[in-house]
């Protein structure tokens, strides 16, 4: 906002140099953007804040925050209003305000006998610097006067006034017999009203919008006599929506929109009237017009000075305290030991609880005067997340074994449901959907991790990838209520030819190890039996897929895609995947683990082959091995499965690597040898069973 450097100075008893006063006003009140010489005067650029816009958008307002930050007085008002004792406002005009909550107050003054012309060279050169150009002696006084104290006012031709009346009304709402009331601005511009616009109008049409722009139809000219003074206070939302609503801004709408103090109003049209009659020879017509019904009174705020210690970090004397809201013209209605009763002046509309009094003791006091002290305060851990803590240990197990982690959107389309043979039923479809690929929320994570492999095996040979996300399933109950949950899935895949068991076998070892990590032990894999609906489209191979168990508690699958689904999702080659419920997953897990320290003795390892028939599952032989062999034996390693044709029909060979270790001593050779011999001894109890020896 622009100021006039020797406007300011001549409201002041004395003023800093312009490069000062910027300093001062920066530390103080408002950062200024700019000070520059204009001929024998100083542009001042003055960031004015939205909140203290009502007093301060005014050259008043400044030099005022520049009285108290100097120590300067602020000069008293020096225009004197003279009245016509023969000449009575009320015989010129008459005012009717439809809605006091549009317009609070309106005020109006009637100067006679104007003679319009050029303004004094003084006003003129003041509006330059503060960016508007001069029009004519009327107007010109007007824009000066909002300048001056902040309050915009307008000027009619008061013999163009239709029945010499004023009113204060909304605009017309069309009808199937009217049109949509229209304005011509005095820029020329042509506006269509509605009902939330607010106008001045006269008795046949509007002839102002209302606290933004005059009309064309009663503006001031050279043969204008009767000047109509407007001074009103409108209300800031009404004005701010027909602004936004017109994409039409002005000083004045600006100003407006901010709020204006409602008493502010005549101080600022006697002004205007006292300039006019100065300056044009006119005569002011005795009387101010004033319509305002609901008057507006000082607030009152008590303010507790133990509380403005807190809040500043500093205790200023309670002298200090009460002479700095003195000098910004706060009455102290009561002062008490540590309390004060603060009356704050009408124009402060930003001043309303303690803490903005406190606000304006601590910058008039100096921030700069506060030292700067580091706060005590007791830090209390947060209390963990045990979501978050396992969310972290699963990501971390499964890059550690070579996983990427995926994020997906949490939707799919048509084609998705298309492939994987979705029922409506089963979906919950998107009320907007941003495209039909974002149609449904995702009932699993699985489409989407295919989705990435097909597009990612165009750079990559081998896939493996996780997501741990949420999907979006319906009750089946009548209610259908939504249900979201955590799953964990991942997949493991390759473009090159390689014995499927491999990928398998490695996605369940990555499996074992994140449960192990989750304190889980008790996990075993039991034959996958397809419900009724899914025996139509399974998303699994037929034969290779596995339930994965804790306990008796089924948490999840694991298995080969089906060929079907792979062929329309067009991906040449086999993926493996595991789909585990997360939440549940989390209801086994402990955070306690036991530790047992690594046995310092060898460890010995024996191989073994056995012939079993196809339909036999590499946990019935493990099983077996494991009883058989008791707590000598550490580990089982399956390390290959084979179906050549080398061996009888309806056989394969599973070969293990044993490992034999004991916690106290070396385990001598005949000892593992008897093991080992027992084991063979119960693998061959099963007729169809054969050791390769």
């Amino acid at each position: 906002m622009k100021f006039s450097y020797n406007w300011l100075k001549a409201n002041l008893s004395k003023i800093p140099k312009p490069e000062k006063m910027a300093k001062i006003l920066t530390l103080h009140s408002f950062e200024v953007k700019e000070t520059k010489r204009m001929g024998d005067d100083w542009l001042i650029d003055i960031d004015i804040l939205p909140n203290r816009m009502p007093d301060c958008s005014s050259h008043i307002g400044v030099a005022r925050e520049i009285a108290v930050l100097t120590g300067a007085k602020l000069k008293g008002d020096k225009h004197k209003l003279t009245e016509a004792e023969n000449l009575k406002a009320k015989d010129f005009v008459k005012v009717q305000v439809k809605n006091p909550k549009d317009c609070p107050r309106y005020t109006v003054r009637v100067v006679m006998n104007v003679k319009v012309g050029p303004s004094p060279k003084w006003i003129q050169d003041r509006l330059i610097v503060c960016g508007l150009r001069p029009i004519n002696n009327i107007v010109d006084i007007t824009n000066y006067v909002m300048l001056e104290t902040g309050q915009p006012l307008h000027a009619f031709d008061g013999e163009k006034l239709t029945n010499k009346k004023i009113i204060v009304r909304r605009a017309k709402k069309p009808t199937v017999r009217t049109q949509r009331e229209k304005i011509i601005t005095l820029d020329e511009g042509k506006y269509n009203l509605d009902n939330d616009i607010l106008v001045v109008a006269d008795t046949k049409l509007p002839v102002a919008i209302a606290g933004i722009k005059g009309g064309k139809e009663p503006e001031i000219d050279g043969k204008t006599k009767i000047v109509v003074i407007e001074s009103a206070n409108f209300n800031q939302w009404v004005i701010r929506h027909a602004s936004q609503k017109l994409n039409l801004k002005t000083d004045a709408s600006l100003r407006f929109e901010a709020g204006i103090d409602p008493n502010l109003t005549e101080f600022a049209i006697n002004i205007a009237a006292s300039l006019i009659e100065k300056v044009t020879g006119g005569k002011i017509a005795k009387g101010l017009i004033d319509v305002y019904p609901k008057k507006f009174f000082p607030r009152r705020i008590r303010l507790n000075l133990d509380y403005v210690k807190s809040l500043l970090g500093v205790e200023i004397p309670k002298k200090e305290i009460i002479n700095i809201l003195r000098k910004l013209e706060f009455k102290i209605y009561k002062a008490q030991s540590n309390k004060l009763e603060v009356v704050v002046p009408t124009r402060r509309l930003d001043v309303s609880i303690p803490e903005d009094l406190i606000e304006e003791i601590g910058r008039v006091y100096g921030y700069q005067k506060i030292p700067a002290i580091f706060p005590r305060t007791t830090l209390i851990p947060p209390v963990r997340n045990f979501d978050r803590i396992w969310e972290e240990l699963v990501r971390n197990s499964l890059k550690e074994a070579g996983f990427s982690e995926a994020y997906n959107y949490s939707f799919i389309g048509e084609k998705q449901k298309e492939t994987f043979s979705y029922s409506d039923r089963e979906l919950i479809e998107i009320e907007n959907p941003i495209s039909n690929e974002q149609k449904y929320l995702r009932p699993s994570l699985i489409p989407d991790l295919l989705r990435n492999v097909r597009d990612n095996f165009r750079y990559f040979e081998e896939i493996r990838f996780f997501e741990l996300g949420k999907v979006y399933t319906k009750e089946k109950s009548k209610n259908q209520k939504i249900i979201e949950k955590r799953m964990l899935a991942g997949l493991i895949t390759k473009k090159e030819a390689s014995r499927q068991s491999d990928e398998f076998y490695q996605l369940k070892g990555a499996i074992d190890s994140l449960l192990n990590k989750l304190g889980i032990n008790d996990i075993w894999y039991d034959s996958y039996k397809p419900t009724p609906s899914e025996s139509k489209i399974s998303l699994w191979q037929k034969g290779k897929a596995a339930e994965i168990k804790i306990n008796q508690t089924e948490i999840g699958f694991l298995g080969s895609i089906s060929p079907k689904i792979l062929g329309d999702l067009k991906i040449k080659a086999p993926i493996f995947l595991f789909n585990l419920d997360f939440e549940l997953l989390l209801k086994f897990t402990l955070e306690e683990q036991e530790f047992k320290p690594i046995s310092r003795y060898p460890a010995a390892v024996r191989d073994l082959a056995v012939l079993v028939p196809l339909q036999i599952r590499v946990e019935e032989v493990l099983n077996k091995i494991e009883i058989a062999a008791g707590p000598l034996l550490r580990d089982v390693d399956l390390f290959d499965i084979y179906e050549g044709e080398e061996l009888p029909e309806g056989k394969k060979n599973l070969a293990f690597h044993l490992i034999y270790q004991a916690e106290d001593r070396t385990l001598p050779s005949k000892e593992i040898d008897n093991i080992h011999s027992r084991i063979i001894k119960s693998l061959e109890e099963e007729p169809e069973w054969q050791v390769r020896k």
